[in-house]
């Protein structure tokens, strides 16, 4: 039996090359959107509704009278009642609510894939390591790692995720792509203290969230199964699978 694809997309701007159609897309924005998503559907967010604009996030607040929440360049988007970091929805906040959310890099890469003809997306951080590479293991389908970089510029720890998928699930996979063999390559030298490597290599999300004082979120983000659920984006919103 063939084994099914598996390629790593490191930029937004790269997705073009790639067909995103019949298999599982992975949105990844580790720092901190794909995190964040996790995080409040682990700690019982009804669901997330991601869009790709301030005013829809703002307007489908308002109707649906539920929380609106994001970032543009790090900080909270003018308009928007909540920001884009882990802790900010613990569960005695979030549970039982809607969310809608948008993100300088994430959201919009997960709108790039379903204009791209994409049937299947998922979001994916260290958060939920293991329940991604889970299902990616269990469905025989052809993968996308595709990472939400930095307005198109590739970043690290995007990349590192992709590798710490791929050496999880790359024996049931053919793997014939040099994106993810880099990003495994990165993955194996940083892999014993994500947050050293990061802070050694002055990685320029590190930089620009140190500089907002957001230390925390940075290392919350790149735990390991904080927040092990998979989100799955089916109606217009990302809910538990």
């Amino acid at each position: 039996m063939n084994k099914p694809t598996l390629y790593t997309c490191l930029s937004p701007a790269l997705l073009h090359l790639y067909d995103v159609r019949d298999c599982v897309v992975v949105v990844i924005d580790i720092l901190r959107a794909t995190s964040t998503i996790s995080t409040a559907l682990y700690n019982g967010a009804k669901a997330i509704i991601p869009v790709d604009s301030v005013e829809k996030c703002i307007r489908l607040g308002r109707e649906m009278e539920c929380i609106t929440a994001g970032e543009r360049d790090g900080k909270v988007a003018e308009g928007l009642q909540y920001g884009n970091s882990s802790f900010e929805y613990p569960r005695e906040f979030i549970e039982g609510k809607t969310l809608v959310l948008t993100t300088t890099n994430g959201t919009k890469l997960l709108h790039m894939a379903l204009a791209k003809g994409a049937t299947e997306i998922i979001t994916g951080s260290f958060l939920n390591l293991s329940a991604v590479c889970d299902h990616l293991l269990s469905q025989n389908k052809n993968v996308v790692l595709a990472c939400a970089g930095w307005k198109d510029k590739v970043n690290l720890e995007d990349t590192l995720f992709a590798g710490a998928v791929a050496a999880r699930v790359k024996e049931q996979f053919t793997v014939n792509c040099d994106a993810t063999q880099v990003a495994e390559t990165l993955y194996g030298v940083a892999a014993d203290d994500l947050f050293g490597f990061m802070k050694a290599k002055d990685a320029s999300h590190y930089h620009r969230l140190i500089g907002f004082g957001l230390e925390r979120d940075i290392r919350h983000c790149l735990t390991p199964d904080l927040a092990n659920v998979l989100p799955y984006y089916v109606n217009e919103r990302l809910v538990i699978r």
